[in-house]
């Protein structure tokens, strides 16, 4: 099966622009960084970008329910993610929410994220990137883990 025609047991076929499924195929690997990471600063920053990845991928994907020409300052992708796949509104505003709480945590303030904080956006961004792939109709391997054999 090629690319652009990956499909979950049970979908109709459907097609899905090369960028949208590397946009799928990078949320996926930032996930497993994620769970690599040992800060919880970065283990947050990099579960929020995967989930950025995961929405700029469903935008990409959709480019006919994507507004016209930009005549205003460009919107995030959190504002353009209801546009163009309205079941996934909650989620972007939520992750929108999140988006001060991740530049702190970049900016590298140690008390901007919590580890429990950490953990339960992983767990968030693990959802909504399987939410994403189901709303895409593509089936799109879960990276394995970067743990080494030992």
């Amino acid at each position: 099966m090629d690319t652009l025609s990956q499909v979950r047991p049970g979908r109709t076929r459907c097609r899905v622009a090369p960028a949208a499924l590397a946009l799928l195929q990078s949320a996926r690997q930032g996930l497993a960084e994620a769970a690599e990471e040992g800060s919880a600063g970065s283990r947050y920053v990099a579960a929020h970008l995967a989930a950025l990845r995961a929405a700029a991928a469903v935008v990409a994907a959709r480019p006919e329910a994507s507004p016209g020409p930009r005549r205003k300052a460009p919107k995030s992708v959190w504002e353009l993610l209801p546009r163009v796949e309205p079941a996934l509104a909650e989620w972007a505003a939520f992750f929108a929410a999140g988006a001060r709480k991740r530049a702190a945590a970049e900016a590298g303030l140690a008390r901007a994220v919590s580890g429990t904080e950490a953990e339960d956006l992983l767990r968030d961004a693990e959802t909504f990137v399987s939410l994403v792939e189901d709303a895409l109709g593509v089936a799109v391997q879960p990276v394995l883990p970067l743990r080494s054999a030992g």
